[in-house]
């Protein structure tokens, strides 16, 4: 007697093949599965798409909303990068002063009065690609600095942007109103009608050197103290915008010697790291300051790139021997890059900003400087030592291609400045 089929057994047929009802019912819920499941599918991943969306809006507003950048009266238009661009020639709006103008110009810097024949170096303006520069306003300037102080800190290149800035605002100024004082290290331009200042401070390294006399500071064996920005910090504390360089004075070579100890120690214990890394340890100290002193809230840090020089003009194509003297014209190859700009200077402050969380504007002047060989103040300025008579006979061997004529070049980097502070 054969034993009753079960309820399973009953849905098979002989040799194996599938009832007609269990087939059935396998093609129906593949059939709903196909129909249906993308539509799940599709609902429960745009849920998630949403929910991740809106969590990455609200946390990327919230951030703006905390980090709302101070001092801003709009932005930069989307996509505008303002150190990529062209110089063109501008007879009508440019120089934005005269040099007989402004009497706050070292005599480094003069060099109309020092006999420069030509005036050309003073008709250019930089357009930016695809959008303009604002207009530089000294009211919104002077209104914005009220019951404040702006600081720059570095070397003698950061004081002729000093000296730029302060020329490109006392116009504004009645004479009575207005004055200029060096104390030491530190020289201070008043509006008083506005209760502000604006400074320089003398810090050619940020940190602690051999070097820090604002005067007599022409020592070809620098050294720089670890560990010791706030010898110069403290006297940086309470400022509201502050505009740091430091290039020129770690260029001695290779190697840079590095203090470990005090400068009063009896023994000094130096040791010589290679530049970069000296410089990195610079960049890091100043970041540092910065996150202990400075409120983002309320304040803005700006580092201006290294300033290009023009001793070789085999650099730019002509004859070895040669530099920026007696040059009028512009470099026009558009990748042009000078052998005195370190690379590995750039990459270094590139890696060390890059992985900090520090709000610091990066004004990056290099490219567009490196096109200005005519804008030096080559021979065009005071000598502090009389020129020998084999000087004289050779102005190339004297000429000054590091610093820049005022008006000039430096009025440029004000202008983007001003476009970072009030239009980020």
């Amino acid at each position: 007697m054969k034993a009753p089929l079960s309820a399973s057994s009953s849905l098979l047929r002989g040799k194996g093949r599938l009832s007609p009802y269990l087939f059935t019912l396998i093609a129906f819920i593949l059939f709903v599965a196909i129909l249906y499941g993308q539509d799940f599918m599709c609902v429960f991943d745009e849920h998630l798409q949403s929910y991740s969306y809106s969590d990455k809006l609200s946390s990327t507003t919230q951030r703006v909303k905390q980090h709302k950048v101070p001092f801003a009266v709009g932005k930069t238009e989307e996509g505008c990068d303002i150190f990529s661009g062209s110089w063109v020639r501008d007879e009508l709006n440019r120089p934005l002063y005269e040099e007989s103008e402004c009497p706050y110009i070292q005599p480094q810097l003069t060099c109309q009065e020092h006999g420069r024949p030509d005036k050309d170096y003073q008709h250019w303006r930089w357009q930016p690609h695809h959008c303009d520069l604002p207009k530089f306003n000294a009211s919104l300037v002077l209104e914005t600095l009220r019951g404040k102080r702006m600081m720059f800190v570095g070397d003698s290149l950061n004081r002729g942007q000093y000296v730029s800035f302060v020329c490109l605002l006392h116009k504004l100024i009645p004479e009575d109103e207005k004055s200029m004082e060096t104390f030491d290290s530190l020289t201070v331009f008043t509006a008083k009608e506005y209760n502000a200042t604006i400074e320089f401070y003398w810090a050619p390294f940020l940190l602690e050197s051999n070097s820090d006399n604002a005067v007599i500071h022409r020592i070809s064996d620098r050294i720089v103290r670890k560990g010791s920005i706030n010898k110069h910090g403290k006297n940086w504390k309470g400022v509201d915008i502050v505009v740091f360089n430091t290039y020129l004075w770690w260029m001695t070579g290779l190697k840079m010697k590095v203090l470990l100890g005090s400068f009063d120690d009896e023994v000094k214990d130096i040791v010589e790291l290679s530049t970069e890394d000296a410089y990195r340890m610079a960049m890091k100290s100043m970041l540092r300051w910065v996150r202990l002193n400075m409120d983002p809230k309320k304040t803005r840090v700006f580092f201006t790139s290294m300033s290009p020089s023009h001793g070789k003009s085999i650099d730019w194509g002509d004859e070895e021997g040669g530099n920026c003297y007696n040059e009028t014209s512009l470099i026009d190859d558009p990748n042009y890059w000078g052998s005195d700009c370190r690379k590995s200077i750039m990459e270094v402050i590139g890696e060390v900003f890059s992985k900090s969380k520090v709000p610091i504007t990066f004004l990056n002047i290099t490219q567009l400087s490196s096109y200005r060989r005519d804008a030096h103040t080559s021979i065009y300025k005071k000598q502090w030592s009389p020129l020998t008579p084999e000087q004289l006979a050779n102005p190339v061997s004297y000429a000054d291609c590091v610093h820049w004529c005022l008006p000039g070049l430096q009025d440029t980097w004000n202008e983007l400045l001003f476009a970072k502070l009030f239009y980020p």
